[in-house]
């Protein structure tokens, strides 16, 4: 008589299926210290401050008057000056950070299998700027009726970014957007890492973007309470683990990894900056906009990435820590920290390069991907700027290592990357030194 198994189907398959190895082969960045991933890191490195007074709007008469915003960047040596008037200032940045990507991966694309290259890009809002001149002029002429920009919608909508780069490149594979707030991007790398260890994809351009440095997104987190006001001295306004931080400070800008699989990668024979591991998600299932106190989902979200990963505490050697410089999420997260590593939390290096990049929104996880990235590349940590001693919260742990102030070297074998958002939501990647 046969056996029966009692095994569900689903286990009994995913038990003889041998997932695939993904590796990042290329990198972007758009953000406010720096418009390509060398500048960007450099200054990372040198604890160099994107925030300065806000130019994209008079916001003279708004209670926060600073942003991280970005600098300098010639649009139009990327995208026909034509072409760039039908887009979102946030999909710009998404684009321009793909193309860097995409010659970064050194693909031929003439030889490549474009049927099996996704996008999968993360933004928090999209076209705010373009809703709000767009809803602006017609609140305004309403005598005149209704009249809209033809490419209203196809500005705003939060997808378009991962249209346009799949239309520009003849990438026909998996294509959308994730929205997640601040764990966007986060969610589009964990995504594209899924699918392509899942066999659906060969490379897949990931990250994330935002723009939403105008006068409805300032004002609006104004309304919240969310944003630091110390508009005096704006270099030094987000301070992280800090007893002073009074809130995070807007920033804008692109980050974008190229994900791919790694026969694929060595058979073309691509440079390998890391190997992505693990990826954890989460619910705090508590508050639209504060994280649990107690970092109930931050634990769970960190607990599932090493899982995933098959890694144990100790294995990690840096965190990027989401680190906004708000009074309640750093608590939050330093004590998520300490309960899912314990004494190897004394051990391991954290910082927040939104201490100098600001807040990005949806395009946040990128770019502290890429960071995390890098850190396991060249064995060195980015510093947690703008703490001076002193200026110690008796609620947070001194003993654990932010890295403040000056980069710090040491061997970095894998590194822990933490987003969370606005509504609970909390995602998590993990990269570690690629080794055959």
């Amino acid at each position: 008589m046969r056996a029966i198994n009692h095994k569900p189907f689903f286990l009994t398959f995913f038990s003889y299926m041998e997932l695939k190895r993904v590796v990042v082969t290329g990198l972007g960045a758009v953000t406010p210290i720096g418009n390509n991933p060398e500048e960007t890191w450099n200054n990372m490195l040198n604890g160099v401050s994107g925030a300065a007074p806000i130019t994209l709007f008079d916001a003279s008469s708004f209670k926060t008057q600073f942003a991280c915003e970005v600098k300098d960047l010639k649009v139009n040596d990327y995208i026909d000056r034509k072409e760039a008037r039908k887009m979102d200032r946030y999909a710009q940045l998404a684009i321009i950070a793909a193309m860097q990507a995409v010659q970064d991966s050194g693909m031929n694309l003439d030889e490549e299998d474009k049927n099996r290259i996704g996008v999968i890009y993360g933004v928090g809002i999209g076209g705010i700027k373009t809703f709000e001149e767009e809803v602006g002029y017609w609140a305004t002429h309403q005598e005149n009726g209704p009249k809209f920009n033809p490419f209203f919608i196809p500005k705003m909508i939060a997808d378009i970014a991962a249209g346009h780069i799949s239309i520009m490149y003849g990438f026909h594979g998996p294509n959308f957007a994730t929205t997640s707030a601040c764990a966007s991007s986060t969610n589009a790398l964990a995504d594209a890492f899924n699918l392509i260890r899942l066999g659906k994809a060969n490379v897949i351009v990931s990250g994330g973007a935002e723009a939403a440095i105008t006068a409805s997104g300032v004002g609006g987190f104004n309304a919240m309470h969310a944003l630091s006001t110390r508009n005096d001295d704006p270099e030094h306004a987000s301070r992280p683990f800090s007893a002073s931080r009074d809130g995070f400070i807007m920033g804008e800008g692109a980050g974008c990894l190229i994900l791919e699989e790694l026969e694929h990668a060595k058979a073309r024979g691509a440079k390998i900056y890391a190997e992505m591991v693990g990826e954890g998600m989460s619910a705090d299932a508590y508050h639209i906009t504060a994280s649990h106190p107690e970092g109930l989902g931050a634990c769970l979200v960190m607990q599932n990435a090493l899982e995933d990963a098959g890694m144990k505490p100790e294995d990690i050697d840096y965190i990027n820590v989401h680190g906004t410089s708000t009074p309640v999420g750093d608590i939050s997260e330093a004590k998520a920290i300490k309960q899912v590593f314990g004494e190897a939390a004394y051990k391991l290096n954290i910082s927040s390069t939104k201490s100098m990049t600001g807040h990005l929104l949806g395009a946040a996880g990128a770019v502290e991907a890429l960071a995390s990235v890098l850190a396991v590349k060249n064995d060195i940590i980015p510093p947690t700027i703008n703490h001076v001693e002193g200026d110690e919260d008796p609620e947070i742990d001194y003993t654990l290592n932010y890295t403040f102030n000056k980069a710090q070297k040491r061997e970095v074998r894998a590194a822990l990357s933490n987003t969370f958002g606005f509504g609970g939501h909390n995602a998590c990647v993990i990269f570690k030194k690629y080794a055959e």
